[in-house]
């Protein structure tokens, strides 16, 4: 499931969208992101860790900093909790991209900055 919540014009906007794996694999492609859809194993296959709605929300917020270039903490926050479709998932993935060594953190006066670092 994935909530969008924001504002167009003056309307608010709270969407709420349902989202299969094949859904997911087409969003993931917009971004660049390779998304696995569920496929049988056999006896002879080798068991590989699944790609969960986590994993695919975590790379849709890499790709978005990363695309954006540079973010406030604010506006990153609210573009997440849009993505995630809530305040406590958007924070979530706020700590990892804060914690990720491809990001980089700096003081931007009242609100910290996200770079992503190529």
């Amino acid at each position: 499931m994935l909530r969008i919540r924001g504002t167009v014009g003056d309307l608010p906007v709270d969407l709420t969208l349902e989202l299969d794996e094949s859904d997911w694999a087409r969003l993931g492609s917009q971004f660049g992101v390779q998304v696995q859809t569920a496929q049988p194993q056999t006896a002879t296959t080798p068991l590989a860790r699944p790609v969960n709605q986590d994993d695919a929300l975590w790379q849709v917020a890499r790709d978005l900093l990363r695309k954006a270039g540079q973010l406030s903490g604010p506006e990153l926050l609210d573009q997440l909790e849009g993505l995630t479709g809530s305040a406590a998932a958007g924070k979530r993935l706020l700590v990892r991209l804060r914690h990720s060594s491809d990001v980089k953190v700096a003081s931007g006066g009242d609100t910290p900055l996200y770079s992503w670092i190529e």
